[in-house]
């Protein structure tokens, strides 16, 4: 088990949705005259909430893209809060949205300094080359996931479709790092 427990923040959750069927965008924009909608610089209408504080991209297809959510239940719950406001606003949505979670972002802090040159060596799947960039880009098999690792003790996770993933992979991460002796605490 770890020495310290890592500090962990979902900073961004992006969510896709399918209703299968077609949007008229025209007639969203009629009921909303605040969304964002400009066909000829991007195909889909950008419906922006305050709560929970996400933006949702509208394709005319049908699929739907939400982004800035930070959890898994305030991007199901943008998701279905569009939806009812489209419904309410006469646009007429037949099912129910097919919600699924594709990516997450994640920020943790891990209490101590990381030997990055000695745990390139240590990492499989690893990359480091700090002329390129600062931080050690190292790819998780199980959970798969990308974590950004810095000498601070900070990293990023990304790829994942759970928040338990992020969890798992920074836990593991971490212990591995301190089983090697790749973590420094002062």
């Amino acid at each position: 088990m770890p020495r310290v427990e890592a500090s962990i923040r979902i900073e961004n959750v992006v969510g896709t949705a399918t209703l299968n069927q077609r949007i008229d965008l025209n007639a969203v924009v009629k009921g909303f005259p605040d969304v964002d909608y400009r066909p000829e610089r991007f195909p889909g209408l950008v419906f922006r909430l305050k709560r929970p504080k996400t933006a949702i991209l509208i394709f005319n297809s049908g699929k739907m893209v939400c982004t800035g959510a930070k959890s898994e239940k305030r991007a199901k719950k943008a998701i279905n809060k569009v939806v009812k406001e489209l419904k309410k606003s006469g646009v007429i949505i037949l099912g129910k949205p097919e919600i699924k979670i594709v990516n997450m972002v994640a920020s943790a802090s891990l209490g101590g300094l990381i030997d990055l040159e000695k745990s390139a060596y240590s990492l499989k799947r690893s990359m480091y080359e700090p002329e390129q960039f600062p931080g050690l880009i190292y790819r998780m098999d199980e959970p798969k996931v990308v974590i950004l690792l810095f000498t601070s003790g900070k990293l990023v996770c990304t790829g994942a479709t759970k928040e338990e993933d992020v969890h798992e992979a920074v836990a593991k991460l971490h212990k591995k790092l301190e089983e090697e002796d790749l973590i420094y605490y002062e």
